[in-house]
């Protein structure tokens, strides 16, 4: 009994140290503090963006996908980010993030369907940004745990990875694009 109640434990700290040191919850800002073009939210994060994207579920099974476009908007150190999604089942949803920079390379966010505020840390050339989502009742109405990270490239292409958790189990994973577009452009993308 006592070599089960062990060979347990062991079991449970290695997954445990999986998760928090060899994982995409290991990243920290300061690992990309040097790394790549600066990312700088009211510039990369203003005007008409076009972002497309996939969502996994807890099996890693592409669920769904969607095309959004966006308009970013800025005022001083205060911004909005409104964002129109257009998924693949025919579902369509529109939120508007509420930006508010902070001290050094810090920021937070609003929306009608976080809990309280994302907290967000800006470092090289990403972003990290840590909240919780209430979903649509039609999908299940949850509030998760999201880790979201945004990277940008050279070409000025953002690359969106983000893991939702309930009660520290990923549920769900998205990855998406967000790229600049004329207007022409974005409302080809949305019909």
């Amino acid at each position: 009994m006592k070599l089960a109640f062990a060979l347990l434990l062991i079991i449970l700290i290695a997954i445990i140290a999986k998760s928090r040191l060899f994982s995409f919850r290991a990243q920290t800002p300061e690992d990309y503090a040097d790394m790549g073009p600066p990312f700088d939210l009211k510039d990369h994060l203003s005007g008409q963006i076009l972002s497309e994207g996939l969502i996994y579920g807890p099996n890693g099974k592409v669920t769904n996908s969607f095309v959004a476009t966006m308009v970013g908007e800025w005022d001083g150190d205060t911004g909005t980010l409104s964002e129109a999604f257009t998924y693949s089942n025919g579902a369509t949803q529109n939120r508007k993030w509420y930006l508010k920079l902070g001290s050094g390379n810090t920021f937070t966010a609003t929306a009608d369907d976080i809990v309280g505020e994302a907290k967000g840390t800006v470092s090289g050339s990403t972003i990290k940004m840590t909240y919780k989502i209430v979903l649509p009742e039609d999908a299940g109405g949850h509030t998760l745990s999201v880790t979201d990270w945004l990277y940008r490239t050279e070409s000025g292409v953002i690359m969106n990875k983000s893991e939702m958790r309930k009660f520290g189990i990923k549920v769900a994973e998205l990855i998406a694009t967000m790229r600049p577009q004329n207007v022409q452009e974005m409302q080809e993308a949305a019909e």
